[in-house]
């Protein structure tokens, strides 16, 4: 699913909450909370569904979602609980209020022709504060709607909800759009945070990429992984850098395939990496550079002049110049430059002689 189908996914949910309200998973995931936090709330203060469906089961209507938006803004802001409960509680107050007078404003309406054709004053608006992503959220600009309760639960520092939040939107929209749509936009977002605001939100950062990081280690092969008497891809990244979540994502898709992979992570030194490659002779070496400043062209070369195996049969390994570090240099032959992580993962699955797996 692209971006720009988010819209159609969210009027779904729109169309939810008018005829039934929102159970309190699905607006668990919408704000970024756990279930379980949702129901404490519930008991500890009062800010629970206005109705309750048959049998006591929770469905959310539009207005109390609207008031579980504005105890998450002001919790993540340093608000109490108890003392954001209570204004969030005035908050679904205040929007029944509107909605009851704009109903009766209705009626009249259609009882008197001549209120019917005066000019109607727009239904009030909610604030900019308590719009979605916005107070002490992340800029999230137009991005998916999973962005928006992830960034939430990174604000809040809640571990938990991250891990719950991260492993559904793999599993809902598999490895590569769980990473350039949601993954990427909001560890984005908290970068643009981080340097906006005079070096707070680091603890959000670091706590936002641990479990991304979890995340991607804990995506599970599509099948039993085969044994193979291939020489496996080299990942790392090169000696000056040390940003290494988007060589862990490659991992993990190579994982998904079946490639054989070996992840060196972050700053390996040039000797360290030439001895690997002459103990493993890989098919492929993935080198990563996030900037120019670290992107390593001689050791590139050097890596893709690397061959080995018996007199008159030698091979030499494929030099993937993974990031936006490389951008800029003419690509010289023997090597690749992926232009995201899909077209990565495709090319390294073909140097095995198999098909990549269709886009769905």
């Amino acid at each position: 699913m692209s971006v720009s189908e988010t819209g159609s996914a969210t009027g779904s949910d729109a169309g939810s909450d008018t005829e039934h309200g929102l159970t309190t998973g699905a607006v668990a995931r919408r704000l970024g909370v756990s279930p379980t936090t949702l129901r404490s709330w519930d008991r500890r203060y009062g800010v629970g569904p206005a109705t309750r469906a048959e049998g006591r089961h929770r469905r959310w209507a539009p207005g109390d979602v609207a008031m579980l938006e504005e105890m998450c803004r002001l919790t993540a802001s340093g608000v109490p609980p108890a003392e954001a409960a209570r204004s969030a509680l005035s908050t679904r107050s205040a929007l029944s209020t509107r909605s009851d007078l704009t109903a009766r404003s209705d009626l009249t309406a259609r009882s008197d022709l001549a209120a019917r054709s005066a000019p109607r004053a727009p239904l009030p608006r909610a604030s900019a504060a308590r719009q979605p992503g916005s107070g002490n959220g992340l800029p999230l600009r137009d991005v998916r709607l999973e962005c928006r309760g992830l960034s939430r639960a990174a604000v809040r520092l809640d571990g938990p909800a991250l891990d719950v939040l991260l492993r559904e939107v793999v599993a809902d929209h598999g490895l590569v759009t769980a990473w350039e749509e949601v993954m990427v936009p909001t560890l984005h977002a908290v970068g643009r945070k981080w340097e906006s605001s005079g070096d707070r939100y680091v603890e959000v950062e670091h706590l936002l990429s641990w479990h991304v990081s979890t995340a991607l280690r804990q995506v599970a092969p599509a099948g039993p992984v085969a044994v193979t008497s291939m020489p496996p891809v080299l990942l790392a990244c090169v000696p000056a850098e040390q940003h290494t979540l988007p060589l862990e994502a490659l991992a993990a898709g190579l994982a998904e395939r079946g490639v054989p992979a070996r992840m060196f992570g972050a700053a390996v030194p040039a000797e360290a990496l030439d001895a690997a490659v002459r103990r493993t002779g890989p098919v492929a070496v993935a080198l990563w550079s996030q900037a120019r400043s670290t992107a390593h062209h001689a050791l590139a070369q050097h890596v893709a002049a690397r061959s080995f195996g018996v007199r008159g049969a030698r091979t030499h390994p494929v030099v993937m110049l993974a990031g936006p570090g490389w951008a800029g240099r003419p690509v010289h032959p023997g090597m690749l430059r992926p232009g995201g992580l899909r077209e990565a993962l495709d090319s390294l699955t073909r140097l095995f002689g198999e098909s990549p797996p269709p886009v769905g």
